[in-house]
């Protein structure tokens, strides 16, 4: 077990070394950002609630969907936890700005950055499960492409299929979670119902995956430049030595 562990610690740090740092840190930003953002409803209506998240939820799925395709789902999940643990790092810093006392009032400032505890809690679990979904999901369809696993078509179906039901998850999740669970608790009885919270995290997940293909060119792009410099050939070229020494 311990050396287990030893040669799992050795890969990770081979994957951060060889995934792009332009990536990296656009990814742990954006779920910093959603994190942030979430804190506002730009729009609401009886079947359909979109918060300020959405505006950069999509790099999120992006970045997943090119990892994942260069370098597999188990290093794209390894990142997702990476930017998880970011994002906490940042929430505890934000809440400790938040309660220093000072003579001005700056409760709105507060109230925005402190959060909510169950509301983190809820988006963190959220995150995970999709970012799980959503890499595993985008491995196994690009496995079926026999014929042209490196092309356009093979690209964009596994990144829209796992990017609508990664989001979807996502939202649906957190919906549960916060407004089922946690706020009927904490928030004076305020709850959605089971069908208030699937129809907006269907409809939410429908927006995502619009703003997915209207970048997803781009993230086609990155992974072909990837291939061409042999990005991954490092982390891959370890798999390899691994499976042989296990086989040895």
């Amino acid at each position: 077990m311990k050396n287990k562990i030893k040669a799992d610690w050795a890969d990770t740090r081979l994957l951060f070394r060889c995934i792009p740092a332009t990536v990296a840190t656009l990814f742990a930003v954006s779920v910093v950002m959603m994190n942030l953002l979430a804190n506002k409803t730009i729009y609401q209506s009886a079947y359909l609630a979109l918060d300020g998240g959405i505006l950069v939820s999509w790099l999120s799925f992006l970045c997943m969907d090119v990892v994942t395709k260069a370098f597999g789902p188990k290093a794209a999940t390894k990142l997702s936890v990476f930017a998880i643990f970011v994002n906490l790092i940042a929430c505890l810093f934000f809440y400790l700005v938040s309660i220093i006392p000072t003579k001005d009032d700056f409760s709105a400032f507060n109230q925005t950055v402190g959060g909510t505890w169950f509301i983190l809690l809820s988006s963190t679990i959220a995150f995970l499960c999709s970012a799980c979904i959503n890499n595993f999901l985008n491995w196994g369809i690009g496995r079926s492409f026999k014929r042209d696993p490196d092309g356009k078509l093979a690209f964009f179906t596994r990144c829209y299929v796992s990017t609508f039901l990664g989001q979807f998850f996502d939202n649906f999740i957190f919906a549960i979670l916060t407004f089922t669970v946690f706020a009927p608790i904490f928030w004076d009885g305020f709850s959605w119902t089971y069908l208030q919270c699937f129809t907006c995290s269907l409809l939410g997940a429908g927006v995502e995956l619009f703003c997915e293909a209207v970048f997803s060119p781009l993230g086609y792009r990155i992974v072909r430049r990837w291939e061409r410099e042999g990005i991954a050939a490092p982390y891959h070229n370890r798999d390899r030595s691994n499976e042989q020494e296990a086989a040895v």
